[in-house]
Parts: C-alpha cells; sequence; structure tokens
C-alpha cells in the first residue's frame, strides 16, 4: 500500500504538477511558438534539458533495469527495435491524420499508446480551429494514462527509477504544457479556464498509475519488456521530436547554452539516482 501510494504521489506530481509548472513560466514570459525560431530563449532550454533528461533516465536506468532481469538480451533489444518502429508509425498516422485538418504553420501531432509512455509534441499549430481544443485534450488525457502506466512500472522495479522517471517525465510534460496552454488559451480566450482543462488532463496521470500497479503486479514477467518499451519512447521522443526542433543555426553563445541545458538534464537524472541511492 505504501508503494502505491508513492505511485499516486508521483504522478500526481508529474501529470498535473508539470501543467502547473508550464502556466507559471508562461506568467514569467516564457513561450511556445508554433515554430522553433519564435520560441524564446527560455522554451528553447526546456526542450534541451528534457531531451537530456530523457536520455539519460532511458540508457543509464530503464535499459539496464530491463537487462538485469532474467529476460534474455536479444528478446529485450527486439522489443526496443519494435517500440521505435511503432512510435514512428504512429507519429506517421497522426501527421497525415492532421493533415487533413491545418493547412499553415506547424502540423499538431499527438501520440498515444496503451502501456507504456506516449507523447505529444510541444509545437502545436497556432490559429487551430475551434474544435482542435478537444483534440489536443484527448490527446492529452491518453498520453498522461500512459505516462501514470510508466511511472508505476518503473516503481515496482525499484521505487528509485520510479522517481528518476517521474522526474523525467516532469521535464519533458512542462514544454509539452507550455504548448498545449498557447493553444487553449488562444481557441478559448479564457486562460483559467485554458489551465483547468490541461489540469484535467493532466490529472489521468494518477489512474494510469493506478491500472499500471494493478497490472504489473500481476503480470510480473511483463515488467522487463514495459521498461523497454518505455525506454524506446523516450528515446523517440528525444531524437524525432525535441532534438530535432533544437537544430538550427546559432551563434557561439545559444548554442553552449543549448548543450549546457542539454547535459544539464542528464547531469539532473544522474544526480537524482545517485542520492535516491545514496539513501
Amino acid at each position: 500500500m505504501t508503494l502505491l501510494l508513492a505511485i499516486l504521489l508521483a504522478t500526481l506530481v508529474a501529470g498535473i504538477g508539470s501543467v502547473w509548472v508550464a502556466a507559471a513560466l508562461l506568467r514569467f514570459g516564457w513561450s511556445s511558438g508554433a515554430a522553433p525560431h519564435q520560441r524564446g530563449a527560455g522554451a528553447q532550454h526546456l526542450l534541451s534539458l528534457a531531451a537530456g533528461a530523457l536520455l539519460a533516465t532511458a540508457f543509464m536506468h530503464l535499459l539496464p533495469e530491463a537487462l538485469e532481469s532474467e529476460a534474455g538480451a536479444k528478446e529485450l533489444f527486439a522489443t526496443l527495435l519494435v517500440g521505435l518502429v511503432f512510435f514512428f508509425l504512429l507519429d506517421k498516422a497522426e501527421l497525415w491524420h492532421h493533415g487533413h485538418e491545418h493547412h499553415h504553420g506547424h502540423h499538431a501531432h499527438h501520440g498515444a499508446h496503451g502501456h507504456a509512455h506516449a507523447h505529444e509534441h510541444a509545437h502545436h499549430s497556432h490559429g487551430a480551429p475551434t474544435g482542435g481544443g478537444w483534440a489536443i485534450l484527448t490527446g492529452d488525457s491518453v498520453h498522461c494514462f500512459g505516462d501514470g502506466v510508466l511511472i508505476a512500472s518503473a516503481f515496482l522495479a525499484d521505487w528509485r527509477l520510479g522517481l528518476v522517471a517521474a522526474l523525467a517525465i516532469l521535464a519533458h510534460e512542462v514544454p509539452h504544457h507550455i504548448g498545449d496552454l498557447v493553444v487553449l488559451r488562444q481557441t478559448t480566450g479564457d486562460r483559467r479556464a485554458a489551465l483547468w482543462k490541461v489540469s484535467l488532463a493532466g490529472a489521468v496521470t494518477p489512474l494510469g498509475g493506478l491500472v499500471g500497479w494493478w497490472l504489473v503486479d500481476r503480470l510480473e514477467q511483463l515488467l522487463p519488456y514495459l521498461l523497454v518499451v518505455a525506454s524506446s519512447s523516450f528515446i523517440y521522443v528525444a531524437l524525432a521530436d525535441l532534438i530535432p526542433q533544437l537544430q538550427r543555426r546559432l551563434g557561439a553563445r545559444e548554442t553552449v547554452a543549448q548543450v549546457a541545458w542539454l547535459l544539464g538534464g542528464i547531469v539532473l537524472v544522474t544526480l537524482v539516482s545517485t542520492i535516491t541511492h545514496a539513501h
């Protein structure tokens, strides 16, 4: 029961906390434009931090934990490959779908999944039709449910791994929710309503945590594979979504800052892991 409470608390912080952090950053002037060149430096730094945190969590924590199990390395790496291809195809399907709805700016595209992390991108198209707000909230809810399952899976493997996974998801969700809040504010014209709607979607994360706790606790042999699928999601989001948004010509100072924030995400995850292991 203590573990379940820890899962619910971590999913609440990652799910709703990330929304409120995003709202606070927007209040202080951090923005997420429809295209990379329109974003403020703060949003760019958040993307770099999130990419570093996701890669560190996948390669330094989730994958090693899965490989320490009795599952064969060949089967686990095959699962990693299938996961990467799955998220690629999911992105293709969503891009095709939204290509019929948006004819200017960057296409909004959402990821959704069942038992592991899915993603939505922070570069939603501005000026989206009013109905697009519900599409964003629906995608957010499915997305957050998957985040909850992932956090639960990590906690069931090791509570320290659960904390690291929750931190990585929090870091990734902040720039993502900044984009959601900007779009909903434009479609509804009400900042408070936009905040509560995105927070409600974030509240689905603990539900995913509860289902993940119930599922993995009864199907323990699936845990290594769930961790690998989560890794494939983290890797795909970082390399196919976040980092490409940072790939543009910058001055020397901006480039150094970008790399520093990326390394900062890696160091942050490593420090949290080290501190929790020390205790």
